[in-house]
């Protein structure tokens, strides 16, 4: 049981890292133009040599770019909540009851990493100006699909996990 314990904590841990580097590396959208500097765009910035704002002319896309920022980091927090969460009731919790609350939690970063890489997907060219749209996903987007998966794996772990000896 406690190597089962040991896998699922680290599982978890995994997934957390991966969301906060999804979220923070400035990696979802990398543009190659020919003898320029690669340019690399995040949820935020666009960099090369210097940064500067993803600022949207139109209002409807701003919102979606500030969805995909608020969903991304809402799942970094609530999966850090819910890794807290589990510590805690692995402690509380008498034995032989399931980690419920735990496993919630876990399953709403899971929808909160799906929604902004979904909107991402389908509204990545009203994100850039027409100089960027010529680029190809990045390593953090790859990241935070990845993430998806696991933390929704980290939570159906939850779910079927009791408290043992």
């Amino acid at each position: 049981m406690l190597i089962v314990l040991a896998f699922i904590i680290l599982f978890h841990l995994a997934a957390a890292i991966l969301l906060f580097v999804a979220t923070i590396h400035n990696a979802w959208w990398v543009v190659s133009p020919a003898g320029y500097d690669v340019i690399y765009a995040d949820l935020w910035y666009a960099c090369n040599t210097t940064c500067y704002s993803l600022e949207s002319s139109h209002t409807a896309d701003a919102a979606y770019l500030q969805a995909v920022q608020a969903t991304m980091i809402l799942a970094t927090i609530l999966c850090c909540v819910s890794f807290f969460v589990f510590i805690l009731q692995l402690f509380k919790l008498n034995q032989g009851e399931r980690f419920i609350f735990t496993a919630i939690i876990q399953l709403l970063a899971s929808v909160c990493v799906m929604i902004g890489a979904s909107i991402y997907t389908a509204q990545k060219q009203s994100f850039h100006m027409a100089s960027l749209q010529q680029g190809s996903y990045g390593s953090s987007y790859i990241l935070a699909w990845i993430s998806f998966p696991m933390t929704l794996i980290s939570g159906l772990m939850y779910l079927v996990l009791r408290k043992r000896k």
